[in-house]
């Protein structure tokens, strides 16, 4: 009985981990951080020197974790950055590579050519448990934010029949 449990617990473990939940913690190095996580889908040199690696999971995953690296070559932290503070602060005017560098990549970039704006799809989780979608519609020429849609995720989670 105690062995059925211990590899249940492995299998959740494992589960978890590829869910996004990472089995990291401050201190161990990049590349240690690198193989327990695989290849991040972004990265990014900060001016101070840190390195930023945003892992998503998409298609299903609704998180994006950031593990920032110090100029020493070790995991500082790790932020979990589609939360509904960083979801809500983005606005009008802001420039995309300050999106990207909040939220992540998006999951989806699509263009409505009649509207002439290019949107980006970000699908998170607020609280616990709702499935949410945001869309931020930028202006192609600049790569400013003209609009902001949040709202509930009614593919993946249907509110009526």
């Amino acid at each position: 009985m105690i062995r059925w449990f211990a590899a249940l617990a492995a299998v959740l473990a494992a589960g978890c981990a590829s869910m996004g939940m990472p089995d990291v913690a401050p201190g161990q190095t990049e590349a240690e951080v690198r193989k327990e996580m695989g290849n991040p889908a972004m990265e990014l040199k900060k001016p101070g020197g840190d390195t930023f690696l945003y892992y998503t999971y998409y298609p299903g995953g609704r998180i994006c974790n950031v593990a920032v690296i110090g100029t020493d070559g070790k995991l500082v932290r790790m932020e979990q950055r589609l939360t509904a503070e960083n979801i809500y602060g983005i606005k009008k005017g802001m420039k995309d590579q300050a999106v990207r560098e909040l939220l992540g990549p998006p999951r989806v970039i699509s263009r409505l050519p009649n509207q002439n704006l290019i949107v980006w799809e970000y699908p998170w989780i607020k609280s616990s448990s709702e499935k949410r979608i945001l869309w931020v519609h930028y202006t192609p020429d600049d790569g400013v934010v003209f609009k902001v849609v949040e709202a509930h995720d009614e593919v993946a989670e249907p509110t009526s029949d």
